[in-house]
């Protein structure tokens, strides 16, 4: 929770802060996201107008996921900008007055309690609309084998000789034959363990 007491309701007054927070459970998504426990640093303007208070910032943030093509664990700084509008609580009846009919809108409002506004949902917003939806250890990452899964930029020469999957059951077929031929092959004298 932030105050804006100092900040007063007097328009075009203004307040810069700067303060380190913990990152909140959650923040970001499936492969990649911001640490529950890490130090998110913010640096906040506030600004009074008619309606609220202004809030414009920018949260950095450290970053830990995986790469999606090879797997390997990655890590990197997030830069995060964002801008809300917190209305004051008497702002509510004085909109009702104007009636704009836009309801979807009066639902997505935020308010301000007691002069304190909670800047989390704003932050999870702006943190997981700035997250690279397909995050890479590095941007020509070859990815893993499609066959054995190797990691290909341990090993750039890897490959596997392409076998056309239509003649797959032939492969095998000539595979069980050589297997049968070694089993049915005649056998030399002194080749029997027993005749010695």
């Amino acid at each position: 929770m932030f105050d804006t007491r100092e900040l007063g309701r007097r328009p075009g007054a203004l307040k810069r802060i700067s303060r380190s927070v913990v990152a909140p459970k959650d923040l970001g998504i499936e492969v990649i996201g911001v640490r529950e426990g890490a130090t998110v640093e913010l640096d906040l303007r506030l600004e009074s107008v008619m309606e609220g208070v202004l809030v414009t910032g920018t949260a950095r943030a450290p970053l830990t996921g995986e790469c999606v093509r090879c797997l390997e664990p990655l890590e990197r700084e997030l830069e995060a900008d964002f801008q809300e509008m917190y209305s004051y609580p008497d702002a509510d009846d004085r909109s009702r007055d104007a009636d704009t009919g836009d309801d979807a809108e009066e639902e997505d409002r935020l308010f301000l309690e007691a002069d304190l506004f909670d800047l989390e949902p704003v932050l999870r917003d702006a943190v997981v609309l700035a997250l690279p939806l397909q995050p890479v250890c590095r941007e020509d990452c070859p990815g893993l084998c499609a066959e054995c899964g190797a990691r290909l930029a341990d090993n750039p020469g890897h490959h596997h000789d392409a076998a056309d999957i239509r003649w797959a059951a032939l492969q095998g077929l000539a595979e069980a034959m050589r297997d049968g031929e070694k089993d049915n092959a005649p056998r030399r004298r002194g080749d029997d363990p027993q005749e010695k």
